[in-house]
């Protein structure tokens, strides 16, 4: 075998010389110092002493502890452990034994304080047990709200866990989440159990609706008591009458207690009006009501001339429904203005606070008729200024009641003229008054005046 010299002697590099070996060389001392210098890294290389850097020496040193800690593994695989090779292998298949079935494990003998302490556990444990289990359906438990959600509300009343209040549960009036019907985290309350503990987890349905008819009840009782009027809404009708709400509760009102007889179903739809409770019957779920009662009672302050502030409810084409007060009043067409009014939209809208005079007011009829006609301090500024004509209301009102009570003077002295035995006359200053004494025994003598 050759020497590893001889091997690598074709590795050396050979100056670049002519073909003619009689040629010397061009650069003599440069090819003899580089020959020279490969010939030093090759011997280095030969001999295994080549110098190397650090990073190099700490890559020798990581890459001889691999190899030796590679070699003991291989050759002694649990070397420097703790355990056995069998002792990991039992461990291991105790592991997979508690997974496929559990072990009971039989308790060590009591000692007679640990018999005491577990007995007393037992007690309180099955103590915990009734107190859930005693609540029923119908029961009345006070309870906080712990957390609220749009549609569900968590209540703590005392059991293992949150009891449920549904939103549809809530309120007796319509909500569309928790916070309209007033509930919040920390409202505290009476509530009823509806639902049982179907689960057997302590979970209960609740309501507030029960409570609520409860002070709904109360509350229309006691303002019957006092003859007190309230404000209804309209929310459906059949053939004998109405129904209102009131108080959270549906209350009817027959066709017979409705002021306006005349008015259709659906023009009352949705109106606030104003009643009052005729009776109240909890055990029959009745509650009766008068709109016509209460409207005498608001009625009796009106008075023909008197300025009212009211709201435009609605619009027809022969008027509009104006809401004084409670009080629904006809301002017809004839009487918006005193120039012609083809289309009364043009001049009112639904909503349009304005002020209006009492023209009529039929009590057995429950009727009011309105007027801004005769508010005009010039014919047509309903029409064109509307803002005067409510400036000078009062104004031309009072203008209005003079107007009224001269006529009635005039007619009542007329009648007069012809009823001397009466005992009552007018003055020069038109003030009815008793027959003066200056006048002749003989009476007064009437065939010159004209008939009237």
């Amino acid at each position: 075998m050759a020497s590893l010299p001889h091997r690598l002697s074709p590795l050396r590099p050979t100056p670049l010389l002519p073909s003619s070996s009689s040629t010397k060389p061009i650069f003599p001392n440069r090819t003899f110092q580089k020959r020279r210098r490969n010939s030093g890294v090759v011997a280095a290389l030969i001999a295994g002493t080549y110098p190397m850097t650090s990073v190099q020496r700490e890559r020798q040193r990581w890459r001889q502890k691999f190899e030796d800690a590679f070699n003991d593994c291989r050759s002694d695989p649990m070397g420097g452990l703790s355990f056995t090779e069998e002792e990991m292998m039992a461990a291991i298949e105790k592991s997979l034994m508690i997974f496929k079935a559990p072990v009971e494990e039989v308790p060590p003998p009591a000692t007679e304080g640990a018999a005491t302490a577990e007995a007393e556990d037992r007690r309180r444990s099955e103590e915990d047990d009734e107190a859930v289990g005693m609540f029923t359906v119908g029961d009345a438990v006070n309870g906080l709200v712990y957390a609220v959600e749009d549609e569900v509300a968590y209540v703590d009343i005392g059991a293992k866990s949150l009891a449920i209040l549904p939103l549809e549960q809530a309120c007796i009036l319509p909500a569309k989440n928790m916070d309209e019907a007033g509930i919040y985290p920390g409202f505290g309350e009476e509530f009823v159990i509806t639902g049982g503990n179907r689960f057997g987890d302590g979970t209960y349905t609740l309501s507030l609706k029960d409570t609520q008819y409860e002070l709904a009840w109360e509350r229309c009782r006691q303002l019957q008591a006092e003859d007190a009027p309230v404000i209804g809404k309209v929310v459906g009708g059949n053939s004998g009458g109405i129904v209102a709400i009131v108080e959270g509760l549906n209350g009817f009102i027959p066709f017979s207690q409705i002021s306006m007889k005349d008015a259709e179903l659906e023009y009352l739809m949705d109106l606030e009006l104003p009643l009052k409770i005729v009776e109240v019957d909890q055990e029959q779920t009745r509650l009766v009501l008068s709109n016509r009662k209460a409207m005498s009672d608001s009625q009796a302050q009106l008075s023909i001339g008197s300025i009212v502030v009211g709201t435009v409810e609605s619009i027809k084409p022969y008027g509009a429904f104006i809401d004084i007060g409670g009080i629904n009043g006809l301002l017809h067409v004839s009487q918006i203005s005193h120039d012609r009014v083809s289309d009364v939209s043009t001049v009112l809208q639904p909503g349009d606070t304005l002020k209006v005079m009492i023209l009529s007011h039929d009590r057995e009829r429950g009727r009011v008729s309105l007027s801004t006609k005769k508010l005009e301090p010039t014919p047509g500024d309903m029409i064109r200024n509307p803002t005067i004509v409510f400036e000078k209301a009062d104004e031309m009102a009072q203008i209005f009641r003079q107007r009224i009570a001269q006529a009635e003077a005039m007619a009542r002295a007329d009648m007069l003229r012809f009823q001397p035995e009466s005992g009552l006359s007018f003055s020069s200053d038109g003030i009815l008054g008793p027959l003066s004494s200056d006048l002749p025994e003989e009476g007064v003598d009437f065939g010159g005046i004209p008939p009237a």
